[in-house]
């Protein structure tokens, strides 16, 4: 709410009796109207919870290098293929990078902040305290690649497209608004009256803008190899399908200017090249084919990299802090199967995957183990007791919450290391024997039907491979006979989306402001929709309670609250094994390709990093 400045204090009004009191002072206007303007002013950036960190006139944001010397070309080497160019849409495997490099949105991001938005596309943002609307003003100076103009006719086209074509989540967000509204050529307005969702004005700022006259409507679910048009710093200079796309620098580029584009987008090319082995895509950077791997293997960052070009220093390994949760990486029950619709199940087969025996014969002790959705964040429950904020949220659901969740004592569960822990088997077998499983013959059998406890394990690299047939080596100590499926990225991609497996490995990366994409990946709703990430099968009303929470949350101290919460009713209902972390971001380059000193709160960013030409 408005603080109004007084002789015996600050005032603070609701946003009613402003609107009298600023009613009341038309005809002479003090400092009740002035404060009124203020607070639904246009702004050049707007922040989930308090105020943007940088004002407005910044020059370039703390992360960056504003002198970075602009040219040459960017290699970097992905794990996977692709066969669209569309990101936008359910159909393919699709290039990402096409978002952001080719298609902008009206704000962009501070990456020093949990969520924070400055103007892009959209010169300006303007709201309300109940953030019942949003409207954002173009830049007169926007431009998409082929010189048309951006206009408020274009976002709302947009807007519309995605909703009613666009991925799920697009599709969920973006029904959320009343209506949708040019204003003006320059002006667009969205009515978000009822929605109760605080993120919502922040989401609609990251919505990709698509023009109008280069989009067909009929066919843009389709998966494609045509290059979408946008207004961003790239446009796609070529394409070999499913082995490599190239980017070239737009020299008409609008925004290059733009104080948040300042120190971005130092290469005249990037080049994204695909490889579909795990062996060859290492062996391709030892080469020298591309330019910087972030490496994930414990293993291989210990012993992988001495090779000539890190020991004369032409390849430098550098490990990067960041302050954002660390995900949930891990093997992910479809609950939609009937053999993981019992939760004691679900805990025996947690227990039986032998983290500290696995971490110490593989990965040589660096892995730390994951405990929560928000690990080594301010949002992880662990090590923490349910406020009060917490308790009041999950009373209505008195069994959705473990006790020792609840008071932050739970911890993952931790074998001896020795790879044939007793008491974790005898454990692991008596929560099987309570669901109604028994061991026939070494075999885990159904006790009403006799079948056999057998299920798959769908894999698509060759390190998911290793973990899959690792852990079903766990398991066939219970008796349970477990497959180890290998199919190739496209198949794995489709068989994801239709929910069309019994296990996978997954991970869902997280943010210091989780938000509305948190009902995609946990919400009942998101449960039955083919291309949602609740690829568990989440259908819980104390789940989709906390996410309400978290969305209409107005300070950060509650908001918090909110995300625990989810975070401890996650965790209770056991829908994956959870896994393991680094403790920091680990990436190796070669030596001529540079980054800023300063690491944003987000990690390294590789938009920013530039060619040093020096002989």
């Amino acid at each position: 709410m408005p603080v109004i400045p007084t002789a015996s204090g600050p005032l603070v009004l609701s946003r009613r009796r402003l609107l009298a009191a600023a009613g009341a002072a038309v005809l002479a206007p003090g400092p009740l109207s002035r404060a009124l303007a203020d607070a639904e002013r246009p702004r050049h950036a707007i922040a989930m919870h308090g105020a943007p960190a940088m004002p407005e006139g910044f020059a370039a944001f703390p992360y960056v290098n504003p002198d970075a010397p602009k040219g040459g070309r960017l290699t970097q080497g992905l794990l996977g293929t692709f066969d669209s160019l569309n990101p936008f849409v359910v159909r393919g495997v699709p290039v990402q990078a096409v978002r952001g490099y080719v298609v902008e949105s009206l704000m962009a991001r501070g990456y020093d902040e949990p969520f924070t938005l400055y103007g892009l596309l959209a010169r300006t943002v303007e709201t309300d305290d109940a953030r019942s609307f949003v409207a954002f003003g173009i830049d007169p100076d926007a431009r998409f690649a082929d010189g048309q103009p951006v206009t408020a006719d274009d976002v709302v086209f947009s807007w519309d497209l995605l909703r009613e074509h666009g991925r799920p989540n697009y599709r969920t967000y973006y029904a959320k608004v009343v209506k949708a509204e040019a204003i003006d050529p320059r002006t667009v307005r969205f009515d978000l009256s009822g929605a109760e969702d605080r993120e919502l004005p922040l989401i609609l700022g990251l919505m990709p803008i698509l023009p109008r006259h280069a989009v067909d409507p009929d066919t843009f679910e389709q998966a494609t190899l045509t290059p979408l048009m946008g207004s961003g710093p790239y446009v796609v200079e070529s394409v070999d399908a499913g082995r490599s796309v190239v980017f070239a620098r737009n020299p008409d580029y609008w925004g290059r200017d733009r104080a948040v584009n300042r120190g971005f987008w130092n290469f005249d090319t990037v080049r994204l090249d695909f490889y579909r082995d795990v062996n060859a895509y290492f062996e391709a950077f030892r080469k020298g084919l591309f330019d910087l791997h972030a490496e994930t293997d414990p293993g291989r960052w210990t012993t992988g990299y001495d090779f000539p070009a890190v020991r004369d220093g032409r390849v430098v390994k550098e490990a990067f802090s960041t302050g954002l949760p660390r995900g949930m990486l891990a093997f992910v029950f479809n609950t939609r199967r009937n053999i993981f619709a019992d939760i004691r199940v679900r805990e025996a087969l947690i227990r039986l995957f032998d983290f500290e025996w696995i971490d110490r014969a593989f990965f040589y002790g660096l892995y730390a183990r994951t405990g929560s959705y928000f690990a080594g964040s301010e949002l992880a429950f662990t090590g923490r007791p349910a406020d009060a904020t917490e308790r009041a949220l999950l009373a209505p659901f008195p069994d959705a919450v473990l006790p020792a969740v609840m008071d932050g004592s739970w911890q993952p569960p931790k074998s001896d290391g020795s790879g044939r822990d007793r008491d974790t088997l005898k454990a692991a077998l008596a929560l099987l024997a309570a669901a109604g499983w028994e061991i026939e013959n070494q075999v885990l059998t159904s006790k009403a039907t006799g079948a056999p406890f057998s299920f798959e394990i769908l894999v698509t690299t060759k390190d998911q491979e290793r973990l899959a047939l690792t852990y079903a080596q766990n398991l066939r100590r219970a008796g349970i006979v477990p497959e180890v499926r290998v199919v190739d990225a496209v198949q794995y991609e489709q068989r994801k989306i239709g929910f069309d497996f019994d296990m996978i490995q997954n991970r869902w990366d997280a943010s210091l402001s989780p938000g509305n994409e948190q009902a995609f990946y946990w919400g009942s709703a998101a449960a039955g929709q083919p291309g949602s990430r609740n690829y568990m099968g989440v259908r819980s009303e104390a789940v989709d309670a906390t996410i309400a929470a978290l969305l209409a949350a107005r300070t950060r101290k509650d908001f918090v609250s909110a995300v625990r919460a989810l975070d401890r009713v996650l965790i209770s209902g056991q829908y994956v094994v959870p896994l393991y972390h680094l403790p920091d971001q680990w990436v190796a380059r070669w030596r001529d390709v540079m980054h800023p000193q300063k690491t944003s709160l987000s990690g390294y960013l590789p938009e920013t990093w530039w060619r040093d030409s020096t002989p």
